[in-house]
């Protein structure tokens, strides 16, 4: 009896979404890429859930892999003391990771957590810098989503500059208008550099006038 191909196997696998792994079907939006590129980010990505309230790394830890989060909303803190500072919030189609593990194999800089259960895609650290020496297009992938990056970063920072609360709020539903309901308001006032009692009030000021 012969036995079945792994390109069957892989198909197979992924087969409620075309045969191809989500993490492909992503990265093929910013760049044409090769049958052969393919089968290789398919054969090479897996998936990982992640429960609400876990981590997917902490500060110090070692990240190795970059995850496409297909379910849920997960942040990004840092720790002033015994203050958690949100710094960062992903969700549905976003790209989560430690930048810093990608670039020099550094340790985390970040606490990436979950806030509702999470489900991801991820791909190994070694297997996007296998594809850059051979496949030419994945070099033009990543530099599209290092330019998408830094873009979303600065806005980020210039998110935290705004003059006042109401602007910065104003500001972080035009961001994030649609997921607003699902990030708990703590974690909005720590991203937004606001205290919890001024963001309530901005909040309940808003909803009074939609009335």
């Amino acid at each position: 009896m012969n036995q079945s191909s792994p390109t069957l196997h892989i198909a197979q696998r992924w087969q409620s979404i075309n045969g191809h792994s989500p993490m492909t079907l992503f990265l093929q939006q910013f760049h044409p890429l090769s049958k052969e590129l393919k089968k290789y980010l398919d054969a090479n990505t897996f998936t990982r859930k992640i429960k609400k309230g876990k981590h997917l790394v902490r500060s110090g830890e070692t990240c190795e892999h970059a995850y496409l989060l297909l379910h849920g909303i997960m942040r990004g803190y840092v720790k002033d003391s015994s203050k958690e500072v949100t710094n960062w919030i992903a969700y549905e189609n976003c790209l989560v990771g430690s930048m810093q593990g990608f670039i020099n194999s550094a340790t985390a800089i970040k606490n990436i957590q979950a806030t509702e259960d999470c489900e991801l895609v991820g791909l190994h650290f070694d297997c996007i810098h296998y594809t850059y020496k051979h496949f030419d297009e994945m070099n033009s992938v990543v530099r599209k989503i290092l330019e998408q990056y830094y873009a979303s970063a600065e806005e980020r920072a210039l998110l935290g500059r705004l003059p006042s609360a109401s602007l910065r709020y104003e500001r972080f539903l035009t961001m994030y208008g649609h997921i607003s309901d699902r990030v708990q308001l703590k974690y909005v006032a720590s991203f937004l550099s606001l205290a919890m009692e001024t963001l309530s009030r901005i909040k309940n000021g808003r909803l009074k006038q939609a009335v």
